[in-house]
């Protein structure tokens, strides 16, 4: 059974709180999950000076200002993540944020949606040649996958796709989950996975049972806490329904190799086999007038799959009514 690898994404830490965020990587592990993934941007490289109110969100440039995460944290978080053992993640924004991600040692970087159109910056992060994690989101045309391809086998990157819906929050219709698997490029060995942005515990379970080998999901600790990504985000109990529910689609999604599987052996027998319909002397052929199917099968009978097999032959001995054709 092969594991999905769950990302936490942590809610903008408002209060700017070192403590909060030590929190959230101790929920992210207790939950179950394998990594928990914070943001590194500066609102001067983000966002254009005097960018317009939009989507509800109100002077955009000091709302980021106020939800950075302190770079001088990013050590010491990658270090307790260490700890604890979780994967430190963060999506990069920016060149030095990339640097600084690389030189504390992450094991993979994240693009977001909102950056997935924006080659030249896929192109700067993949030349750190670290796996990339890159959400197919807002505008992203279908015709450009290639360019991304093109790219990660340029700089040797091992590529992984989530598919998304960059509403916060996604609505159930605009999901189309099953657009997520054709994320899949015969050019390309790539996984694929979802980062959902709906408000459901059971969406990243869905996704699992098509295919998603990868789920990132906004988690907080509260979500009456102050910041853009609190209200959408799960609780400490949904977030860990929802590794369960993933965890339980995982084991359910699995194929089965063989006949039975270990839990049905025991009612094998329960199948039917081929009984004689009537006394059946030496030398008689057996037809249906002669030979029926009944429960159970017994070991050394005849399945009653070999029915047809058996009608014409001819019997070696005689049978009493119900006895077993072997």
């Amino acid at each position: 059974m092969n594991k999905t690898f769950v990302i936490a994404e942590a809610g903008a830490n408002h209060d700017r709180k070192f403590n909060q965020a030590l929190k959230l990587v101790n929920l992210a592990v207790v939950s179950g999950c394998d990594a928990v993934k914070f943001q590194t941007y500066s609102s001067e490289t983000l966002y254009r000076k005097n960018t317009p109110d939009f989507a509800g969100y109100k002077d955009v440039n000091n709302l980021i200002k106020e939800i950075e995460l302190p770079r001088e944290w990013q050590p010491q978080l990658k270090s307790y993540c260490d700890y604890k053992g979780i994967e430190f993640m963060s999506t990069p924004f920016d060149e030095e944020a990339v640097e600084e991600l690389v030189g504390i040692g992450v094991s993979r970087l994240k693009i977001s949606g909102f950056e997935s159109t924006d080659f030249k910056f896929i192109e700067m992060v993949a030349s750190s040649k670290l796996p990339l994690v890159i959400s197919l989101g807002i505008g992203f045309p279908a015709n450009y996958l290639g360019k991304i391809f093109d790219i990660c086998e340029k700089h040797s990157n091992e590529l992984t796709l989530l598919h998304c819906n960059n509403a916060y929050p996604t609505p159930t219709s605009d999901l189309n989950l099953k657009s997520m698997i054709q994320s899949k490029h015969l050019r390309f060995d790539c996984k694929v996975g979802l980062s959902d942005h709906s408000t459901s515990v059971l969406t990243p379970a869905l996704a699992v049972a098509l295919g998603a080998q990868v789920i990132e999901k906004h988690f907080t600790l509260d979500r009456n806490l102050d910041g853009p990504d609190h209200k959408f985000a799960l609780e400490p109990e949904e977030l860990q329904k929802m590794v369960e529910y993933i965890r339980f689609a995982e084991e359910a999604c699995g194929v089965k190799d063989s006949d039975f599987t270990k839990s049905e052996e025991k009612f094998k027998f329960a199948m039917r086999s081929i009984v004689a319909k009537k006394q059946i002397k030496k030398g008689d052929t057996f037809s249906k007038d002669n030979i029926t199917t009944k429960r159970p099968c017994l070991e050394n009978d005849t399945p009653a799959m070999n029915y047809e097999f058996v009608i014409g032959k001819k019997s070696l001995k005689d049978f009493d009514i119900d006895e077993a054709i072997r």
